[in-house]
């Protein structure tokens, strides 16, 4: 239905002016970017925990970077198309290099989260506003295949990434994996400056800063009441109850103001589309699985199996190559057997990856883990592909910018939940699990003592009971966890089957 709203004036003078495949290339290593960031991070946070201390806010690490994109990629969507895609990524990449430069230079948790926290606010523009950018140079048909491009960012990303993190942890140190973004983000900013051109009708917009504050504070306050609540915080406290009203209050004041807003931050039009609707909550559920498994994944491997960052990497690399490889088939099986379909085989593939989670202990070794984490992102692949490719097919330029930064917000609210409400999960599992074994043993261990396990030098000085005590009690509780995950799993699954039949077998 969206084509027929296009602008033709914009539109056709983007494609005059725009280079496309130099704006492709500008676009990818913006995403590049973002996404070699995601998984040198993971793989380096077991070396970060064991430099600057901190295991009960490890969560936090990617809470505040998550919780700060959750937030400003609606924002950021809203205002791209308002003021045109280029100056909003523009600032993004600007806020993400020094955001990245600071986190380099942290030497606590707390300041790390901090400098976290503004990477995470620049990061809010590169992945929805560079996807954006593509649908509006790239035609309907075009759109599936380039889609495909764009997700094998993340496949090179998967080999990179991990393995220059893995190797700058052993051999240099942590504070470089920030640093690396820097060449990257400035290359992109060339490319954009020079080849992206853009014809935005000048007029005086209304900016809805009331429902930006109000969907800030209720996501806020959500995820401390999820990282910390059954932790620091006891679940029936009055500052547990008291977040969790404000997180209430402030969302029921976002739907208000969303709706008399003239121009809102989120307009709740677009989600009267039912294929919209179905791949935004849907990618709620994913999203939270995602983080599940990447954020916690390179502590089974090295503090529980033992191995290397490099090997923990490694676990995590086969999920980002199944991604892109899955969404380049993706882009076929649209054409073939169209979105329904395509998402029905990615959610049988997301509960095959959890399942294996699930069952993997200490002595399965990291292959296990690693197929895991392919079968998941293939599952991821072949879902979010189809999800991105239907939205922009189904409005036109005046709301596709937020119509994608929306299915964003929404995988993006998704880890922001998840790495909250699984990383609470697994800290009260580990300190119910020591409070109750660790006395018996006439051992004084708390959660802050997974540290030692991630770090060679001191886990192997443990005496053989304490270690396996802490081994133990992390295993039982990162299974936790994974039960989750594979609920999530099943959900998103039941969930891609409402989707309608309409569109089966045409793009």
């Amino acid at each position: 239905m969206g084509e027929m709203f296009e602008k033709p004036a914009i539109h056709s003078s983007q494609k005059r002016l725009t280079k496309k495949p130099l704006v492709l290339a500008a676009v990818m290593l913006a995403m590049f970017m973002g996404a070699i960031e995601a998984t040198i991070v993971s793989t380096a946070m077991p070396a970060i925990v064991a430099d600057l201390g901190g295991f009960t806010l490890y969560s936090w690490v990617f809470s505040s970077y998550l919780l700060m994109n959750a937030v400003t990629v609606l924002i950021y969507g809203k205002l791209s198309d308002l003021f045109g895609r280029k100056p909003i990524l523009f600032l993004g990449i600007i806020v993400f290099l020094i955001g990245s430069i600071l986190c380099g230079f942290a030497t606590s948790m707390q300041t790390l989260i901090i400098f976290r926290l503004i990477q995470g606010f620049g990061a809010g523009a590169v992945t929805p506003i560079a996807t954006t950018i593509v649908g509006d140079i790239y035609t309907k048909e075009e759109r599936a295949k380039i889609q495909g491009y764009l997700s094998s960012v993340w496949g090179i990303s998967a080999i990179t990434g991990p393995a220059v993190g893995g190797l700058l942890v052993q051999y240099v140190s942590w504070h470089f994996i920030f640093w690396i973004n820097i060449p990257l983000g400035i290359l992109s900013l060339i490319g954009l400056s020079l080849f992206l051109h853009e014809h935005v009708e000048k007029k005086k917009h209304e900016i809805d800063y009331i429902g930006a504050f109000l969907l800030t504070v209720a996501i806020s306050s959500l995820m401390f009441v999820l990282v910390e609540g059954g932790s620091r915080l006891t679940w029936g406290s009055w500052q547990t109850i008291s977040l969790f009203a404000l997180f209430v209050v402030a969302m029921i004041g976002f739907v208000l103001q969303e709706m008399r807003a003239k121009e809102p931050v989120m307009p709740f039009t677009i989600w009267k589309e039912r294929s919209i609707f179905i791949a935004n909550i849907t990618s709620l559920s994913t999203g939270i699985m995602l983080i599940g498994i990447s954020s916690f994944l390179p502590t089974f491997v090295q503090g529980v199996m033992e191995q290397t960052a490099i090997v923990a990497g490694f676990t995590l690399t086969t999920m980002s190559i199944g991604w892109p490889l899955a969404s380049t088939l993706s882009g076929r099986m649209l054409i073939t057997i169209g979105y329904r379909a395509t998402s029905i085989i990615g959610g049988i593939s997301l509960i095959l990856g959890s399942i294996v989670f699930v069952f993997m202990t200490s002595s399965s070794g990291p292959v296990w883990a690693a197929t895991g984490s392919f079968f998941v992102g293939v599952g991821m692949g072949l879902t979010s592909t189809a999800f991105i490719v239907s939205i922009q097919s189904s409005v036109g330029w005046q709301q596709r910018g937020i119509a994608t930064a929306a299915n964003m917000f929404m995988r993006n609210l998704g880890n922001t939940i998840g790495a909250a409400l699984l990383g609470g999960i697994l800290n009260n599992r580990l300190s119910t699990y020591l409070s109750t074994h660790a006395p018996a043993a006439g051992k004084k261990l708390t959660v802050n003592s997974a540290n030692i396990l991630l770090k060679d030098s001191e886990r192997n000085k443990l005496a053989g009971t304490v270690k396996n005590m802490l081994q133990n009690g992390l295993t039982s509780s990162l299974h936790s966890v994974y039960y989750v995950v594979l609920t999530f799993a099943v959900l998103s699954f039941i969930l891609i089957l409402f989707l309608p039949k309409k569109d089966q077998g045409s793009v």
